[in-house]
């Protein structure tokens, strides 16, 4: 039995329609769809989603989908209703971004400056001192895979902390050589 799969999705912006395993969501911040998979039912009551397996069998493969399903679909239903904001640091001597246009471009102690385009989809704002970027959007998981891509450019540096780290992720510090005395 899936925990997370029990529980309730409660909304009160949204508009769910059920179209067989298509979900289309709707809110103030835009429209999102979801596909469920094989073996997964959704029920919408009174502004309550309920998602379920189609049978009482229940196999690990549909125990795993019923959990993954429900996360899913509470994300989706957030992201529509209120939308997410992860905020990027950058933090190293010249390192920086500029954004332009569609583009972001990244100064990181390379010889050659990095172009990333920004997807449909999501809003980039940098701060004036290129060291902060604040994306946001409204599907968590294309926020996500955007972070980690930037994030991938230059990693942060255990010893001195340089580097590109979403706010939040937890930085392991290794100490320098000890000083013989």
């Amino acid at each position: 039995m899936s925990k997370i799969g029990l529980k309730v999705i409660k909304f009160e912006k949204a508009v769910i329609d059920i179209d067989g395993k298509k979900l289309s969501i709707k809110g103030p911040k835009g429209h999102l769809d979801h596909v469920l998979p094989e073996g997964i039912v959704a029920i919408v009551e009174q502004k309550v989603l309920k998602v379920r397996p189609e049978t009482e069998e229940r196999t690990r493969a549909v125990n795993i989908a019923w959990g993954m399903s429900r996360a899913s679909l509470a994300n989706k239903i957030k992201g529509v209703e209120t939308g997410f904001e992860t905020k990027i640091n950058i933090v190293g001597l010249g390192y920086k971004a500029v954004l332009s246009g569609k583009n972001l471009n990244f100064s990181l102690g390379f010889s050659h400056k990095i172009d990333l385009e920004i997807p449909e989809g999501l809003s980039v704002n940098v701060s004036k001192t290129g060291q902060e970027i604040l994306v946001s959007g409204i599907d968590k998981l294309e926020i996500g895979n955007f972070c980690a891509t930037v994030k991938a450019f230059r990693p942060v540096e255990p010893y001195k902390g340089t580097g590109v780290f979403v706010e939040g992720d937890k930085i392991h510090r290794k100490a320098g050589k000890a000083k013989k005395s």
